[in-house]
């Protein structure tokens, strides 16, 4: 449901759109329509989006918005990023309320994951 002023979707750019897809959808499962040869969709993710191809990316060391995704296990959900072709760029560690780690996903862009302290790991 579309909710007024609420955040609604996110656009990533991607240098390799067919990388960044079977990234995606070998790390978490997910599908997309694609809308031409340069925009791919995702939905139903926690919040929808797409790729749209670009030389550009998104990293917090350019001052970029973090997306963070959730895992119930941060261990496991690390191995089938790593397994899938993602880079893990800040290792699990601590935060007030729960651990978390940062990765990079063929295109470049940088997201992470986070887990609740009593979480398993």
């Amino acid at each position: 449901m579309n909710e007024h002023e609420k955040i609604n979707y996110v656009e990533f750019p991607a240098k390799d759109l067919a990388a960044t897809k079977a990234f995606f959808i070998q790390a978490f499962d997910w599908s997309f329509v694609d809308y031409g040869p340069d925009y791919a969709a995702f939905s139903k993710q926690g919040v929808d989006g797409g790729f749209y191809r670009s030389e550009l990316l998104s990293v917090t060391g350019n001052g970029a918005a973090l997306v963070v995704l959730y895992s119930s296990d941060l261990e496991a959900t690390q191995s089938k990023i790593e397994q899938a072709g993602g880079v893990v760029v800040k290792p699990i560690f601590l935060f007030p309320g729960g651990r978390r780690f940062h990765f990079i996903e063929p295109s470049g862009n940088e997201l992470a994951v986070w887990s609740d302290m009593d979480a398993h790991g």
